[in-house]
């Protein structure tokens, strides 16, 4: 059962960050740039855990935790860099 659940999820993750691509490239406001980046990252995460568990293995769960951390860290500068026009105080 899961050999056939984990191709349709490699899939259905590869639509996800083709259609966040597109939507980073033809945001209108630099907002949705933001979104689509941060939306690419939860699907970055999300193949990196998918890979693990197909390869069943637990090294790369350590792996995405480090991509989750640099993400929200790199999504919340870039949102202070928007707001504020400066990242460090």
């Amino acid at each position: 059962m899961i050999a056939i659940v984990i191709p349709i999820g490699f899939a259905g993750l590869s639509l996800a960050l083709l259609l966040n691509m597109i939507r980073l490239v033809r945001g209108p406001t630099a907002v949705d740039r933001i979104l689509a980046a941060d939306t690419m990252v939860i699907n970055t995460i999300a193949l990196i855990i998918l890979y693990g568990i197909s390869q069943k293995t637990t090294a790369y769960f350590e792996s995405a935790l480090l991509f989750a951390m640099f993400g929200f860290t790199s999504t919340v500068a870039y949102c202070r860099f928007l707001i504020r026009g400066d990242i460090i105080e």
